[in-house]
């Protein structure tokens, strides 16, 4: 039995959606992102959304409209993927690592407080795995020291905090669209904004810095030619893509409710075990379970990275996040984050993903268990 850390939710519906697109002929920034834009704001209840290539793309635009450059601090987590701390590299700000609380693997608000200098412009707090932060201590600090609050969100479609959808809070938050996430358009992301002249910013500024878009040029009866009034890039979704998006927002409460329902199994599993302590989930919030974290207890440095090779030889793939501030590019930016540093030796990610069957989860449950 062949178990992947993930697959992509796909069904014939969305085969339709990117046949209708290709018949169309429409492929670039049309109508589709618009009616996706649309549709994302209304799923997780902001005003506005706008579609980007990527997250990384997204919390690079969310850092230049916040008006971060190389004046500035941004606070970030170490666990996390590298984009996270790339996205201020490119900007040429300095990137402050803090740590994370056990309980939830998100950022500590207290470290990140005592991380604050200033210089500090920004904080980018991360939603990790489809967990989310404690949104009200970080508003509360971003309100106290005047800072722009950015949503790492990658993980958190469909996610809730105290009864409120994750895009919902603050004036940036980006999630991700990649193959690996809650719904995807192969590649993608999607920034939500209440602000908008962030929005009127990052509609430009994502596609060239043209003053007019591709829908808007197309559509008119008119000629009209766009002018560029400011340095943008080439961060565009596009039709194709999203007319696979539509088609799987659709269906995003089911997909979540999988997910849920088999991490429940996984808790369930490994609740008595006492080598594992499985993810624990405030009762003010809903974990999208983007992946299943544990944290193996008492061990030797040494003993996750043999498990995940023996799960491996079993044909059930694993991952790991990362402890960004020990990766070469960033190993000399911090002193030591001693929980960040703890997860990232005894945690790694179980396979879950909607299409998963029981007999395939009960395999890597018993494999599991056997291997240790």
């Amino acid at each position: 039995m062949n178990i992947p850390i993930t697959k992509i939710d796909t069904t014939s519906e969305d085969e339709r959606a990117v046949c209708e697109v290709l018949r169309s002929g429409w492929l670039t920034q049309g109508p589709k992102v618009s009616e996706f834009e649309t549709l994302f704001a209304a799923y997780v209840g902001a005003p506005y959304a706008i579609a980007t290539s990527s997250c990384t793309t997204a919390l690079h635009l969310a850092l230049q409209v916040a008006g971060v450059n190389s004046d500035h601090e941004v606070i970030v987590p170490s666990y996390s993927f590298i984009a996270t701390a790339n996205c201020v590299a490119h900007r040429g700000a300095r990137t402050i690592f803090a740590d994370i609380d056990l309980d939830t693997y998100n950022l500590d608000p207290k470290d990140v407080e005592r991380k604050i200098t200033p210089k500090t412009k920004a904080i980018i707090v991360v939603h990790q795995l489809g967990m989310p932060a404690d949104l009200n201590a970080f508003l509360e600090l971003t309100k106290k020291y005047e800072l722009t609050l950015i949503e790492d969100a990658a993980c958190a479609i469909g996610a809730i905090y105290r009864h409120k959808k994750i895009g919902s809070f603050s004036d940036l938050t980006c999630f991700s669209l990649h193959a690996r996430k809650i719904i995807t358009t192969g590649e993608g992301g999607m920034i939500t904004s209440f602000n908008p002249k962030f929005v009127e910013q990052l509609k430009c500024i994502r596609s060239h810095g043209m003053s007019l878009s591709d829908a808007e040029r197309h559509r008119s009866q008119k000629i009209l030619l766009e002018e560029y009034h400011a340095l943008g890039f080439n961060y565009r979704l596009s039709d194709l893509q999203a007319a696979l998006g539509i088609s799987q927002l659709h269906r995003i409460e089911d997909i979540i409710s999988k997910r849920i329902y088999l991490a429940k199994r996984y808790d369930d599993a490994f609740k008595n075990v006492a080598e594992i302590t499985t993810p624990p989930v405030p009762s003010f919030v809903r974990h999208t379970y983007q992946s299943y974290n544990i944290r193996l207890n008492q061990r030797e440095p040494s003993f996750r990275d043999k498990l995940m090779q023996a799960l491996a030889s079993k044909k059930i793939m694993t991952r790991r996040i990362m402890a960004i501030h020990q990766t070469p590019l960033y190993a000399k930016t911090c002193d030591k984050l001693p929980n960040t540093e703890m997860a990232v030796k005894n945690c790694l990610l179980l396979p879950i993903y909607p299409q998963m069957t029981l007999d395939e989860q009960d395999y890597v449950i018993d494999t599991l268990l056997s291997c240790l």
